[in-house]
Parts: structure tokens; sequence; C-alpha cells
């Protein structure tokens, strides 16, 4: 109960202070099993998607968190569990745990995905080069519809190394899925699907 209410409360919240638009440009809200894949600038960048979902996909689309970071106090364990439902993976390289299984098998089990595929949080205002796990996962899981989303302004709510968000004029805008092309290159597909993101700033 007290999570669905700090669900309740944090989406009034991004849509109060970013106005929260969604915009489908290249396709519709539809009940499928996505992978969205998006610019990282902010710790809001979760909610903006989470927010610009329909009520009825945002309960099986979940986003993709660092364990180490988002399990390191009690509160932000129990938000991103609870309220977000996120999973986890480990940057730590030396763990053995492969840093896809976590998701391939959220995938296996019918949910969809938010995925940020720099890695990391930027600050340039351009997306970085993608990581290879939307190849991996394009390959290891065809049947899930590829969808870019930039978003737009939300480094300005919350932006890297800041608490306390301002209210900012905020969208995301989804476009047409991309498909994996049969024996496409790893570099030449990331390039592709890096492009495809930066295009819909300028929608």
């Amino acid at each position: 109960m007290l999570a669905k209410l700090m669900g309740m409360f944090l989406l009034g919240l991004i849509r109060v202070l970013t106005g929260s638009q969604a915009r489908w440009h290249g396709c519709p809200p539809k009940a499928e099993q996505r992978i969205y894949f998006a610019n990282h600038q902010s710790h809001a960048d979760l909610m903006m998607i989470w927010a610009a979902l329909p009520k009825e996909l945002r309960s099986v689309t979940r986003a993709i968190a660092a364990k180490d970071y988002w399990t390191k106090t009690p509160f932000k364990k129990w938000l991103t569990t609870e309220v977000f439902n996120v999973i986890y993976v480990s940057r730590d390289r030396t763990s053995d745990e492969d840093p896809l299984e976590p998701l391939i098998e959220a995938l296996g089990n019918g949910d969809s995905i938010i995925l940020f595929p720099e890695g990391t949080r930027g600050h340039t205002g351009e997306p970085q080069a993608f990581k290879a796990g939307l190849y991996n996962l394009a390959k290891k899981c065809p049947n899930a519809v590829l969808v870019p989303a930039w978003i737009n302004n939300v480094q300005h709510v919350l932006p890297k190394g800041e608490v306390v968000p301002v209210p900012v004029l905020c969208s995301v805008t989804f476009g047409a899925p991309l498909a994996l092309g049969p024996d496409e290159d790893r570099g030449v597909f990331l390039k592709r699907a890096r492009e495809a993101v930066v295009a819909l700033r300028d929608v």
C-alpha cells in the first residue's frame, strides 16, 4: 500500500515538475513486449519514461538499475524494488554474474524493459557511444520490439550531483521500432541505434 501511494506521489510530482509530455512519433503505445532504449543524463530519466507510459504498460515495464548504487541505502533499495520493480545489474566486472542474465530473465517472463545503453549518465548533451548490451539483447530476444526514445530537458530538472529538483518542461519522444539486421555487425547496429535516438531530439 505504501509503495502504491509513493508511486502515485512520484507520478504526480514528475508531472508537476516536468509536464511529462509523451510524444509517440514512430509507434503508438501498445501492449507488446518492448525494449525501450534512451539517452541518459539524469536519475529522473527512469521516472520520465515510466510516467510517459500509459498505466497499463507502466506495470509491465521495468527499468535497469545499477545494483551497487541503488541498494546502497534501505530507502533507495525499497524505492527501486517496491515502487519501480527495477532489474538490478552488477557493474562489478569481477562478478561471476552475466550482467544480461537478469534482463533476459525479465524478458523471458514477458516484461518489457527500459534500457540506457550508454551505461552511465552523460553530461555533455550528446549521448555517449552505446555499449554492447542492447545488441546482445536484440540477438538473444529477437521477439522483443526495440523502441528508441529521446528524453528532452530532464537534465535540468535533476542534474548529475544534485538532489533538489527544479521545474522544467520535459518530454519523451518515442520513435519507430528498430530491428537488428541478419548478420548485422555489432558496431554498425549500435551506431544505428544511437543515431535513431539522437534523431528524435529534433522531431
